[in-house]
């Protein structure tokens, strides 16, 4: 499996913070990944058992979810093709997880243990920037998210999602969609309506 999608991935993320690894210490970075590939609906992360490692997604759709008191799912996060996927808090205090990261096409890529990758951290001092940038990221992400549920309309958060995501539309159940909007299946379908005539009427 060619690794030039995961080598520009952490190229252009240290570029990010200012930083230009040589073509060698990137090989070297990557040569610590492993070829690695999960069947649609398999789960890469379990909840309730810890983290062995993260994994570069070169191709495919994954989804976090964890469920509510009632035991419905509830989507968390998507992550799509060219992302890094991991279960941060679980992988690095090595406790058990509070929620699943499942494959929600198949999907291909490479997988970096916890060994390696603190093998990575003692040894190549880019990785070390390179995992700081990942967790800044990750952070980032979660904090926009959690945000947008308080002080955005189900709409904006529509909006936003399939402006800034829209391959999602294509590749995952409206279900989970919508359990990651907030929202019902009833009120995922009103809001896309109301898109789709906007659209048309030229708004």
């Amino acid at each position: 499996m060619d690794k030039e999608p995961l080598i520009i991935f952490v190229r252009d993320t240290l570029s990010s913070s200012h930083l230009s690894p040589s073509r060698q210490v990137l090989e070297e970075i990557a040569g610590y990944f492993e070829p690695q590939s999960f069947e649609k609906d398999e789960l890469f992360v379990r909840e309730g058992q810890v983290s062995t490692g993260s994994f570069f997604m070169t191709e495919g759709f994954m989804r976090a979810f964890t469920r509510n008191p009632e035991g419905e799912e509830v989507t968390t996060y998507f992550y799509n093709s060219n992302h890094h996927v991991s279960e941060i808090t679980s992988l690095f205090t090595r406790t058990r997880s509070m929620e699943n990261i499942q494959a929600v096409t198949a999907c291909h890529g490479f997988f970096l243990s916890i060994e390696q990758l603190n093998t990575l951290f003692h040894s190549v001092p880019e990785f070390r920037e390179f995992g700081r940038a990942m967790l800044v990221k990750e952070f980032t992400a979660y904090k926009k998210r959690t945000l947008s549920l308080i002080n955005q309309t189900a709409e904006a958060r529509y909006s936003d999602l399939i402006n800034t995501n829209p391959e999602i539309f294509r590749h995952v159940q409206l279900k989970y969609i919508a359990s990651y909007l907030g929202i019902t299946d009833s009120s995922l379908s009103r809001i896309r309506k109301e898109f789709s005539k906007k659209k048309a009427d030229g708004h």
